[in-house]
């Protein structure tokens, strides 16, 4: 099967959020790790091999989450590790209605008591609501959890999640933080913050594609993801994919070092945002002004269409996504400017674009230039209609 190569450097890639591209580093790992022969199970040379570059990479992972080595377990990615901490039989369960649909999906289906946070006009959710919520269920004695974002995978806005854990902590409830947007972007400190559970995922700091890793605190009671051996601890058993885990430690150790250059990142969204709306100066931008990622951009104008929009860009060079990129391709309307009470006629226009550790000036400066062109075309269609 012939697999197309690297993207091209006449295009402008800004879906940084639903992936990144693979780093060099992880693929030079990933290359190197094809070669080593024994299984990680097996007490030969060759199986202690292949379990010294797995740790080598749930080390790096660690640091990255600021978390302790032995807190890190690796998944599939981290639909499966958020679905794996529903499993859990909890009495009950509250989410924010922006958390992405592997937290939504897997709470309903997990839990009969499921209580949807609010989020206020700004984004984030709202914890006067939670700390209500809370107080009304009594003492949950680690049997409540409650889910939440670090950061918001369409939006970019940053969560009060500092606060969401400590009101958890006074009415006994666990926490669960979705930090795979931030990881690489923020600095994340997993022992410091006091949550139970951390999601992570490889494929967006620029590492392989199906592997992930899920945070467990020491004390937090978690059921075996998978039996049958003894694997990760005998959390979830099945030979381990070396190759990944290891692009997923080398992208790990590029992402933590890259943390300073958000600054850079800023820079290039805040020219993006302005080119945007220089061209197009009735663009709506979701998130200014209040604490968002660096590297995110959501914009839109009233009575477009983002799905059509997105298209349009494609054709003219620019890869960008209708929200999150989560549903086999297909673009709706978002959930998350729904539950921030986005007008209909603005919300299904948004298109976003993100940024990462790849991105150039060429880029912002191609997007800005097929918008435009994009906009031009649905300015006409608009007065013939």
């Amino acid at each position: 099967m012939e697999i197309p190569s690297v993207m091209s450097s006449s295009r402008a890639y800004l879906d940084y959020n639903a992936t990144a591209p693979l780093r060099p580093e992880a693929r030079a790992a990933m290359l190197a790790a094809l070669d080593l022969t024994g299984n990680a199970s097996s007490v030969h040379t060759e199986g202690r091999r292949a379990r010294a570059v797995i740790e080598a990479g749930r080390a790096e992972v660690a640091a990255l989450a600021g978390a302790r080595v032995s807190d890190v377990v690796f998944t599939s990615g981290a639909t499966e590790a958020a679905n794996w901490v529903m499993t859990r039989p909890w009495r009950r369960i509250v989410v924010s209605a922006i958390e992405h649909p592997c937290v939504l999906e897997a709470a309903r289906r997990s839990c009969a008591d499921v209580d949807v946070l609010a989020v206020k006009p700004d984004g984030a959710a709202d914890v006067d609501e939670l700390a209500r919520l809370l107080a009304g269920y009594g003492n949950g004695d680690g049997e409540i959890l409650v889910a939440v974002q670090h950061a918001n995978n369409e939006t970019g806005i940053v969560q009060p999640v500092a606060d969401v854990v400590a009101i958890a902590r006074d009415y006994g409830a666990r926490v669960l933080i979705d930090a795979v947007q931030t990881a690489g972007r923020i600095a994340l400190n997993f022992d410091a913050r006091g949550a139970d559970f951390m999601l992570l995922s490889s494929h967006k700091i620029g590492g392989p594609k199906g592997v992930g890793a899920l945070v467990v605190s020491e004390d937090a009671r978690l059921p075996a993801m998978i039996v049958g051996g003894g694997q990760e601890k005998g959390r979830r058993a099945g030979t381990e994919n070396v190759e990944a885990i290891v692009g997923f430690g080398a992208a790990a150790a590029a992402a933590r070092r890259d943390l300073d250059r958000a600054g850079e990142i800023e820079t290039l969204r805040d020219a993006l945002e302005a080119g945007l709306a220089r061209v197009t100066p009735d663009v709506r931008i979701i998130g200014q002004g209040v604490s968002r990622l660096a590297n995110t951009c959501l914009a839109g104008l009233a009575g477009g269409k983002a799905e059509t929009i997105v298209i349009a860009l494609d054709l003219n060079g620019v890869a960008a996504s209708a929200g999150a990129a989560c549903s086999s391709g297909t673009t709706k309307r978002s959930a998350v400017l729904d539950a921030m009470g986005v007008d209909d006629d603005v919300a299904q226009g948004m298109v976003r674009f993100s940024l990462g550790w790849a991105s150039r000036e060429e880029d912002v400066a191609a997007c800005v230039s097929a918008w435009q062109r994009v906009n031009k075309v649905r300015g006409r269609e608009r007065q013939v209609a």
